[in-house]
């Protein structure tokens, strides 16, 4: 009996036949412009099940994009599922992209939207802390896509925050937003996008149950850390070359306890005259 090669991805092995070699990208990582974040092949590997997830277009092709992603283990969780399926990422992405394949896509001025298994994952992360009613804040929140799906996790009763210090990035979320199911709930005033600098959070609405960040700290910013609520989860990637995604809790007496949750490559979190190259 021959043997048939694998893969490990998302956790699991893969078998694939040996003759339809095809270069896959690990889409943890993060696209950008500036030659120390180009994007990258990290192997030449056998073809995945996963290695082109689009299918369809519109409502189909999302849904599509959620079925794999369970279908792969990526989501387990029956609330994110929802609230993905129901958020067209289509709306959240330039014309012409491809929506709903499983890889991030620049979204101009040196930005990113993520690949859709990187927004499973920090769903199910912080989904606890996304119940009905809480506060969410979203740093780095660029077209407002994963802002828009904390939105619909905490409803109407909560309040979701989204931080971008890039305000043509800040006007496109919001008209994203308004385009799609989450747009009741910005002309509620439970969902609002602002521009300024997500280093310092947004204090208006603070404290908040669920902190996420969108871009990789070279150090926690103390400023979320103090406007993260006693009982709240911040999921951050921090690191400079070699980054992790860290998953950091803030106990009921204020003590931080920090984890690891896996290896990751975005683009950093900086200034706005840094991240434009002061256009």
């Amino acid at each position: 009996m021959r043997s048939c090669p694998t893969l490990t991805a998302y956790g699991r092995h893969y078998c694939a036949p040996p003759r339809r070699l095809v270069s896959l990208t690990f889409t943890s990582l993060h696209r950008h412009n500036s030659a120390q974040f180009l994007n990258f092949s990290l192997f030449t590997a056998f073809r995945s099940p996963f290695s082109r997830m689009e299918t369809g277009t519109g409502s189909t092709g999302n849904k599509a994009m959620v079925e794999n992603l369970k279908r792969f283990g990526v989501i387990s969780s029956k609330k994110v599922a929802e609230v993905m399926e129901a958020l067209d990422r289509g709306l959240f992405v330039p014309v012409g992209s491809s929506a709903y394949a499983d890889t991030p896509l620049p979204i101009g001025y040196n930005a990113t939207i993520s690949a859709p298994h990187m927004h499973a994952m920090c769903l199910q992360l912080l989904e606890d802390k996304l119940q009905p009613g809480m506060r969410a804040l979203d740093v780095g929140s660029g077209t407002g896509y994963l802002t828009g799906c904390f939105a619909l996790m905490v409803g109407a009763e909560g309040r979701v925050v989204g931080v971008d210090h890039i305000p043509q990035l800040v006007d496109m979320s919001i008209k994203n937003v308004e385009k799609s199911v989450a747009g009741s709930l910005l002309q509620k005033g439970s969902l609002s996008l602002h521009v300024g600098d997500g280093r310092k959070g947004w204090g208006e609405f603070a404290p908040y149950d669920a902190i996420h960040v969108g871009a990789a700290a070279s150090e926690v910013p103390h400023a979320l850390l103090d406007q993260l609520k006693p009982g709240g989860r911040m999921v951050i990637p921090v690191g400079t070359y070699f980054q992790e995604l860290k998953v950091i809790d803030k106990s009921e007496d204020g003590s931080i306890k920090a984890r690891t949750e896996t290896s990751v490559r975005y683009v950093p979190l900086t200034s706005r005259v840094e991240q434009t190259g002061g256009f």
